[in-house]
């Protein structure tokens, strides 16, 4: 077993994915989630949400393209166990009693 995003940056090899690209969608699909929870979370409409999301379009690609202009050396030392961290959160968001969207 993987991180996340370590599979996907596997899968991504191997269908010869360009990085970048890769990266980009990644962060949309992240971005999206988070507008997602806002539409649901604040008096925010669908409208004003897909909105946002076109409007992080921009900054989204910028990230995308500064992210995979770091050398491999340099992101491992800066990441160190994220990925680790982060699936320990996941784990444990796992197994907590949901608490919001009960009907």
């Amino acid at each position: 077993d993987r991180p996340y995003p370590v599979a996907l940056a596997e899968g991504a090899r191997a269908l010869s994915l360009a990085p970048e690209l890769v990266v980009s969608l990644y962060l949309q699909a992240f971005a999206a989630t988070l507008v997602s929870a806002a539409v649901r979370f604040v008096p925010l409409g669908q409208a004003e949400g897909q909105r946002i999301l076109s409007e992080l379009a921009p900054r989204i690609a910028e990230v995308a393209r500064r992210a995979v202009a770091v050398a491999p050396e340099a992101v491992q030392d800066a990441l160190g166990g994220a990925a680790f961290g982060a699936d320990l959160a996941a784990m444990e968001h796992e197994t907590q009693e949901v608490r919001l969207f009960r009907t």
